[in-house]
């Protein structure tokens, strides 16, 4: 089975995905044994971020790097874990709500495929770029 990093990479929709962790240098711990559940944002989410935000962000890399591991939470969370919790806390160190109430959300993100199970974890697409706090 592929870990979460060649999950990304292996799909076409996570290039942005792709070119953030690597520019953020978080390759080699989204590689590790984990386990880790991955809100992994698809190109359109990034998509709909103001014209300049990856640009600027791929220039601030502290930043980038607490956006992205905000999208990460210890663990290896199903969707069935996410809905009993209601909140998680990410590796950033901030909550995350989820609502699985009327579909499944994360914060202010529609999940558009859950589940996808890696090596090292899970990976829940999301369609929206969530931010802490």
């Amino acid at each position: 089975m592929a870990d979460i990093v060649d999950i990304a990479v292996t799909a076409e929709s996570f290039k942005t995905l792709v070119a953030a962790v690597q520019a953020a240098g978080l390759v080699e711990t989204l590689k590790s044994p984990g386990p880790f559940t991955v809100f992994a944002p698809n190109d359109d989410a990034f998509a709909k971020l103001p014209p300049g935000t990856i640009q600027t962000l791929l220039q601030n890399i502290p930043q980038l790097t607490r956006i992205l591991k905000y999208h990460v939470v210890p663990g290896k969370l199903l969707k069935a874990d996410l809905a009993e919790l209601g909140t998680v806390n990410s590796v950033e160190g901030s909550p995350i709500k989820i609502d699985s109430s009327d579909g499944f959300e994360v914060k202010n993100a529609t999940v558009l495929a859950a589940d996808i199970e890696a090596d090292n974890g899970v990976v829940h697409v999301i369609d929206t770029v969530i931010l802490p706090g």
